[in-house]
Order: C-alpha cells, then sequence, then structure tokens
C-alpha cells in the first residue's frame, strides 16, 4: 500500500471537474483514485525501463513498462 501523506492541489475549471467526477464514479472509483493512475502511468510511459524505481515497479504491469 502507498503512503498515502503527501497532497497535490490542483486549479481546474469547475465544469471539467464535476464531468471528471461524474466519470470516476460510474466506475465506482472517486478521483484521487484515478489521478493516482493517470500519475502512476504517465511516469512509467515516460521513464526509461532501467531507470523505474523499485518503489513503481509493483504497480507496474510488465507490458505498461515502456521500452527505451
Amino acid at each position: 500500500m502507498e503512503n498515502r501523506t503527501a497532497r497535490l492541489t490542483i486549479l481546474i475549471d469547475p465544469r471539467k471537474k464535476k464531468l471528471f467526477e461524474e466519470i470516476c464514479a460510474r466506475q465506482d472509483l472517486n478521483s484521487s483514485q484515478v489521478v493516482r493512475k493517470l500519475m502512476r502511468q504517465y511516469m512509467l510511459d515516460n521513464i526509461p525501463a532501467d531507470e523505474i524505481p523499485d518503489w513503481l515497479v509493483p504497480h507496474a504491469r510488465n507490458e505498461d513498462i515502456k521500452k527505451t
């Protein structure tokens, strides 16, 4: 389980926030879960496979790791 002690604050258009939360709710997820998933995938997509930190690897599936 990740240590969730850091806070990330973002400013977005209220209409986008509302729509995002509605879509998340349809999938029985909260917005924080989806943002964490998006961030994790972004990191995996933008870092060479040999530089992926150990703490990120357990959350990555082999096919998700970008081969460079």
